[in-house]
């Protein structure tokens, strides 16, 4: 199950690839074996055990985001600022409240179901690597307040307090949420994935879905009829005819260090095992795993006609750069090795937030968009999914996610180009303001209209 990634090059030989027949029929069809797919059929299964359900993967389980993600299990999603700022910013906070709801629901699921993924609690730093970023990041605190969440959810720590959690350089403050969790991401898809097995689901590997209707998909070894499809693709949605343009696939980058001594980690903190990242545009995002080696990731970039790479090269120019931001962030590393590079694809919806859908009518849903921060956020999705197919009355059903669907994206080149556009505008203002100390505001106000 190597896909090129620290987490699925440690897994070893936790579950062996089970080949299963095609069922001609299945009470539920989910495209796609990633974090989706799986809470969807997990929480489904929960409800009504008796409905036989159906995974198909093109790849192997967790081939994806799910299994090359940073291993942020956060309380937060892509776009909840958006339904902040809204006339109804009640919905908002509801959606805010759900996700740091989520986390802890992530953490129950691994434990009762003996689902050992490294979870770790201990929150989540946002640092002031820019003097001017202290008042930006004092105002998400105060506006996190003023919403009704407390000092225990949101919290500004000082420079001396923040250095001591992390040593991070330069390191002017930090805001600090207590809703975040640190996982090995590829351990917990993969036992997602026996679980559900276990109780009787079908995932059959390998098997690209190729077309989906109503009551039906077809794959690369048969059709298979069904009374529910859900589409949970994310990054390789435009692999199925019906649905390209759909979402854009984004690529992200990571790199992971040796192993790091205990007199290096005295120096570094993280001792909560804290993720990390900072305020530029160009998102980093990093992690202590728990065999103590760094993990940084950084945003990738857009391949003309939503060009997919199966692995990315070791010296591909966008993890040169996550590689050298991670050395100029902490340069006490500068004599150990970086041991894994590695990239995978987010995808991105129009409007750059997550979706929720089901159609009643033709029996047809679909789930994503997350834009990368999608650990978490899937789980909600796929409790969504599985209400709204059940027909429960849940208040998860009301969430602004739910049928909140973005017009497809553009033709190309007009695709390439904005994505280009919206690279350089993001690579501009975040080095005019490491340059300068100053915030950029040309770059800065191009790359929020672009986005």
């Amino acid at each position: 199950m190597d896909n090129g990634s620290l987490w699925t090059a440690n897994l070893g030989d936790v579950r062996p690839e089970l080949q299963e027949d095609a069922p001609a029929f299945s009470d539920v069809v989910i495209i796609g074996a990633g974090y989706t797919g799986l809470w969807t059929a997990y929480y489904l299964n929960r409800i009504d055990p008796n409905l036989s359900i159906t995974i198909y993967e093109s790849e192997t389980v967790g081939f994806g985001a799910s299994g090359r993600n940073g291993g942020w299990c956060m309380g937060a999603a892509m776009g909840i600022d958006h339904f902040l700022r809204s006339e109804a910013k009640h919905k908002g906070v509801e959606l805010l409240k759900a996700m740091h709801q989520t986390v802890d629901e992530i953490g129950r699921v691994c434990q009762a179901e003996n689902i050992d993924c490294h979870y770790k609690k201990g929150g989540t730093l946002t640092v002031a690597t820019r003097p001017f970023h202290i008042e930006s990041l004092h105002a998400a605190v105060q506006a996190k307040h003023s919403l009704g969440f407390s000092h225990a959810d949101y919290t500004w720590l000082p420079e001396a307090e923040a250095r001591t959690r992390l040593g991070m350089r330069p390191n002017y403050g930090a805001m600090f949420s207590a809703h975040c969790a640190a996982i090995q991401p590829a351990l917990l898809v993969d036992g997602l994935a026996k679980n559900l097995r276990q109780k009787g689901v079908s995932i059959i590997e390998n098997t690209r879905v190729i077309g989906m209707r109503s009551r039906a998909v077809t794959t690369t070894r048969g059709d298979t009829t069904a009374r529910i499809v859900v589409r949970a693709t994310e990054g390789y949605t435009d692999s199925i005819d019906s649905e390209k343009r759909r979402l854009l696939p984004l690529y992200s980058m990571m790199v992971a260090t040796e192993p790091l001594p205990r007199d290096v980690w005295e120096e570094l903190g993280l001792v909560e095992r804290e993720t990390f990242g900072d305020p530029r545009r160009v998102v980093i995002y990093g992690q202590r795993t728990q065999d103590d080696r760094l993990a940084l990731g950084g945003r990738g970039g857009y391949y003309f006609g939503s060009k997919r790479k199966r692995f990315i090269d070791w010296h591909d120019p966008s993890l040169e750069r996550v590689e050298k931001t991670l050395r100029n962030l902490f340069p006490m590393l500068d004599q150990y090795e970086v041991t894994h590079r590695w990239g995978g694809l987010m995808g991105v919806a129009r409007h750059w937030r997550p979706f929720v859908t089901y159609d009643q009518h033709s029996g047809i849903g679909s789930a994503g968009g997350y834009v990368g921060e999608g650990v978490a956020a899937s789980n909600l999705a796929g409790r969504i999914m599985a209400d709204l197919i059940t027909e429960r009355s849940t208040s998860l059903v009301d969430l602004p996610w739910v049928d909140d669907l973005a017009r497809r994206w553009e033709l190309e080149p007009i695709r390439w180009i904005g994505g280009k556009l919206l690279q350089l505008s993001a690579h501009r203002a975040d080095r005019h303001e490491f340059t300068t100390n100053k915030k950029s505001i040309f770059w800065g106000n191009v790359f929020r209209t672009l986005k």
